[in-house]
């Protein structure tokens, strides 16, 4: 009786010794066990004892590794549900969806790993679904399989596809308006605006500034009117009276006023060293509130910025060892945004848009025409599936140009 009073004790004393020694997924050897000072004088014997006792209430989980046996520690609560479980089987079949973690397990792994009926094996998965121990999942890897997982964990972005499913689903329209955001933001940041007058980095002129702050006035008057030969310049030769009053005449002319030009982007200077970072782009996210259902790590972001890499919207810049990122084809980038070009878009006569980030393609008569960029365009013919007589987009295109035409009647 003193024997099994003290092995309780060791038992419970190793258990916790155990939980404050790493998480419940770090594997202990026997020397790990040892090491804790629970067992006296490291008597082995007495320490498998306790391990049995541990494992029979499924406190301790065994694994066998390369290096031999070792356990790890499984909490009070989820030990109390295999023991209350009424059969070997039903525990076979929890065990393992507990071991495949938040991942899940396909049912026909469950099956053949344990070679087991399926009629019997649907029982297992009813009773512990019943139970609410168990719960089915869907997995985008795997769509058109059963899957099953803890019901108390959440399924892992593996499994789920992070922030960019929903409800299993590939949620396009989200990643869309994100990537558009990301454009606008790298696009605001690694270019500046020029309106034609010199506005733009303090101390650099649009287009290299106007031509009344590039020369200079000479200190002894400006010559005006016909210039003379240089054989009566070096002779000193004077002027008629009636050269002097045409100046008057040529000096009195008004001058020509030169209109603001359209708002350009323009590169930013060589040495510039803020281009956004992903963790800029991070922080600008996340502070204004863009995703307040959804957390999006830098890793995320990283992924929306590779895309928009790989579609040649932007390119990395490299300054004193961080990288950021700048848009490309900078002067002939849109100074609007994506979402304003989107509202300024008319149908009628850009035709279809799918993308508003970037530089617009140069258009044809051919490219306006719905023709030039048919995605059944091998199938059309008279007497076919698709044929100019029947085609929407040709309908469409027609429709506009003769909305068009009584608009500018009128």
């Amino acid at each position: 009786m003193a024997d099994r009073d003290k092995i309780q004790i060791l038992k419970d004393a190793l258990y916790e010794a155990a939980r404050d020694h790493g998480s419940d997924q770090r594997l202990f050897t026997q020397r790990d066990l040892l090491d804790m000072q629970v067992i006296p004088q490291d008597n082995i014997g007495l320490l498998m004892q306790v391990i049995q006792i541990l494992c029979d209430e499924k406190l301790f989980v065994g694994n066998t590794t390369a290096s031999g046996l070792s356990w790890r520690w499984r909490s009070r609560e989820d030990a109390k549900k295999y023991t209350s479980l009424p059969n070997s089987e039903i525990m076979m079949v929890y065990a393992m969806v507990d071991e495949a973690g938040a991942d899940g397990i396909w049912n026909r792994t469950i099956k053949n790993k344990l070679n087991m009926a399926d009629s019997l094996m649907k029982h297992c998965i009813k009773y512990l679904e019943q139970k609410g121990y168990i719960a089915s999942m869907k997995n985008v890897e795997h769509p058109n399989k059963k899957m099953y997982i803890k019901a108390n964990l959440r399924p892992s972005d593996r499994a789920t596809g992070g922030p960019w499913f929903t409800e299993g689903e590939l949620d396009t329209a989200f990643i869309n308006e994100l990537q558009e955001i990301v454009f606008d933001f790298i696009k605001q940041k690694s270019t500046y605006t020029s309106h034609g007058g010199g506005a733009g980095i303090p101390g650099v002129g649009a287009q290299g500034g106007g031509a009344q702050q590039r020369e200079k006035n000479p200190k002894k008057g400006v010559v005006q009117g016909t210039i003379p030969h240089s054989e009566d310049i070096s002779k000193g030769t004077k002027r008629s009276a009636g050269e002097i009053s045409n100046d008057d005449t040529a000096a009195a002319a008004p001058a020509k006023k030169t209109r603001p030009g359209k708002p350009q982007l323009l590169p930013l200077p060589a040495g510039y060293k803020s281009y956004p970072t992903v963790s800029d782009i991070a922080k600008f996210i996340h502070h204004a509130g863009i995703t307040n259902n959804t957390t999006l790590s830098e890793a995320d972001i990283q992924q929306l910025v590779d895309v928009l890499y790989y579609d040649g919207l932007v390119e990395p810049v490299k300054v004193n060892g961080r990288k950021g990122y700048r848009v490309t084809r900078i002067p002939k980038q849109d100074p609007r945004t994506c979402n304003q070009r989107r509202l300024d878009h008319d149908p009628t006569k850009g035709g279809i848009v799918t993308s508003f980030m970037g530089v617009e393609p140069s258009a044809s008569g051919l490219m306006e025409a719905p023709c030039g960029r048919c995605p059944v365009y091998d199938m059309c013919e008279e007497g076919g599936p698709v044929s100019p007589s029947n085609c929407v987009y040709f309908r469409r295109w027609l429709d506009g140009d003769e909305v068009q035409e009584q608009v500018i009647s009128i």
